[in-house]
């Protein structure tokens, strides 16, 4: 099993910066796919930004520029560094991981960006 925990989660106001973390534990393969996805009330969780164990990465048009995602290999965390924040970003955070087939999820945290 799995278990993804995030933190860093919060208010922040529109052009602020926030950093959410996600660390993964259980049975981790060397070879996955890790990111974060969000969703706002009413509308789809979305794809944020992804970034495989090989460092490649891809971002949603939204934050390409402002945010950034990195991750530590050796400690099955990955980060999401948030710049320039906007009222558009308020959303539920979650972390996913995939590998082998199989996807898991963190409980999700709170982005809540003022104006």
């Amino acid at each position: 099993q799995v278990q993804l925990v995030e933190s860093g989660g919060g208010l922040a106001q529109t052009g602020g910066s926030l950093r959410l973390s996600c660390a993964a534990s259980g049975s981790i393969f060397s070879i996955n796919v890790m990111g974060w996805y969000r969703q706002a009330p009413g509308k789809q969780r979305d794809l944020v930004a992804i970034i495989a164990s090989s460092g490649h990465t891809s971002y949603a048009s939204s934050v390409k520029g402002r945010f950034t995602i990195s991750r530590d290999n050796a400690e099955n965390t990955v980060y999401l560094q948030m710049n320039s924040l906007k009222p558009e970003d308020t959303a539920v955070y979650s972390c996913n991981l995939n590998q082998r087939g199989s996807a898991y999820w963190g409980q999700g945290t709170q982005v809540t960006v003022s104006s």
